[in-house]
């Protein structure tokens, strides 16, 4: 494992590209700015907003090299929260025994460096809970597992070519 790992920084660094542990390859970029994710969804979570983008911003600041700027980096994403919603997934004797919270954000990335890279997409992740369980004493773990996994499709799609 080792030596794969070994083998595969060696071929990286040969070609030049700036590449992290995680694979993904970030060009000649050396910053990255993420502006804040309004929610724009019909039932609006207050805090969603500020957790999504902190946790987006943590994301990029732990799995790559690149340093975050307030704006202006060599890559930018923005964009809102379009979709936050509860419904039953799992029906037991007439009632609700799954619910399923699903968030969407839309995304603009914008590679000042190579503009080909640029994109605009929706993503959207899911978690689900049992109907008996309190919304209000599990949301803040579900938004944020539902985070982790949006910000890892996003890294995706800008830089690993997903």
């Amino acid at each position: 494992m080792i030596r794969k790992g070994l083998i595969y920084l060696s071929i990286s660094l040969l070609l030049g590209c700036k590449v992290s542990l995680t694979g993904g390859n970030f060009g000649e970029s050396k910053t990255i700015s993420v502006a804040f994710f309004p929610n724009n969804s019909s039932l609006v979570q207050p805090t969603l907003s500020q957790a999504f983008t902190e946790d987006l911003r943590n994301f990029f600041q732990t799995q790559t090299p690149l340093v975050l700027t307030q704006k202006n980096g060599d890559l930018q994403f923005e964009g809102s929260i379009t979709d936050y919603r509860i419904n039953p997934v799992a029906i037991a004797n007439q009632t609700a025994s799954s619910n399923r919270l699903t968030i969407s954000v839309s995304v603009k990335f914008t590679n000042v460096k190579d503009s080909t890279k640029d994109f605009e997409s929706t993503f959207s992740r899911f978690a689900d809970f049992p109907s008996s369980e309190n919304l209000g004493s599990i949301e803040a773990d579900l938004i944020k597992q539902i985070n982790q996994q949006l910000a890892q499709d996003i890294f995706n799609k800008a830089f690993i070519n997903w």
